[in-house]
């Protein structure tokens, strides 16, 4: 059971109207390597993974929740204000047309979310590598938005996500030591 908080986990502040960085923010909304697929991934991994670090994917999962509301806030907040035409002009015609100004879960090409985004071999050190791996996909895409605008509040947001995004990834390389040793413990009937 969660308790919600009612802010965000780190403020959200952007400079100017942006479409263009709403749009490629969307990436991190609902693309492969997005926030979405990473909360949905780890919350569904945990059934399967060893008690002992069935708690790295629970905290993980639920923060990767928190991460999607600063990357809703941020498009939110970076299209509020923009026309029609401004949007048609950053590629968010089609979008506008389905969804007038609404946030929907697409990547920054408006690919649809899908659940075959979403992986869980059952195996928990497969599972867990294939968590550092989206980690550290997250780390690299957070990078290069970072480069792509010269806003340094939506800057500031995204620093301190692509932070995050390595911070996670060494928690389940520690997960994973976690279960190797555990594997490796003799064991005496």
């Amino acid at each position: 059971m969660w308790i919600y908080e009612k802010k965000l986990q780190y403020p959200v502040r952007v400079g100017k109207c942006d479409v263009r960085m709403a749009r490629y923010l969307s990436e991190q909304y609902g693309g492969a390597d997005g926030e979405l697929a990473a909360a949905l991934r780890y919350m569904n991994q945990r059934y399967m993974i060893p008690d002992k670090v069935i708690g790295v994917l629970n905290d993980i999962s639920t923060e990767e929740f928190a991460h999607l509301e600063m990357i809703a806030t941020m498009i939110y907040k970076l299209t509020k204000d923009a026309s029609v035409c401004e949007l048609e002009e950053a590629g968010l015609g089609p979008h506008f047309v389905a969804h007038d100004h609404a946030l929907f879960y697409t990547d920054a090409s408006g690919v649809p979310f899908t659940a075959a985004y979403i992986q869980a071999k059952g195996d928990p050190l497969a599972d867990l590598y294939e968590d550092i791996a989206a980690e550290e996909k997250a780390r690299a895409t957070y990078q290069w938005l970072i480069d792509m605008t010269d806003d340094v509040d939506l800057q500031d947001s995204l620093k301190f996500l692509r932070e995050r995004e390595i911070v996670h990834a060494l928690r389940f390389k520690e997960a994973v030591q976690i279960i190797i040793d555990d594997r490796n413990q003799k064991r005496v009937f």
